[in-house]
């Protein structure tokens, strides 16, 4: 079994700083972003209250949809749209055209 790369580091004054520590007292501690997670990666809700922790979201099944994106198929009859005929092209003819773009 390998040993755990050491996580204590030293500052520039000289202080020690055990990473380890300082990753573990801010487990609960609320993340940076948009995201509504913890630290450790709990779903938070309002107030900051755990709402699923780390490990049900983990095991949860990756396949599955959520209620709100799941869309009912309408069984109603459409009409195909048609597209609209391409726009005619324009063929420049540069076999009497001067090489230095004066014509």
């Amino acid at each position: 079994m390998k040993e755990q790369p050491k996580q204590i580091y030293r500052s520039m004054n000289g202080r020690e700083i055990d990473m380890n520590k300082l990753i573990n007292i801010n487990e609960m501690t609320p993340a940076v972003g948009n995201i509504r997670v913890n630290a450790r990666g709990d779903e938070l809700g309002p107030g900051g209250q755990v709402i699923r922790k780390r490990e049900e979201i983990l095991t949860a099944p990756v396949n599955a949809v959520p209620d709100q994106i799941a869309v009912q198929p309408v069984a109603t009859a459409q009409q195909p749209v048609q597209q609209p005929a391409p726009a005619a092209v324009t063929v420049k003819d540069v076999t009497n055209q001067d090489p230095e773009g004066k014509e």
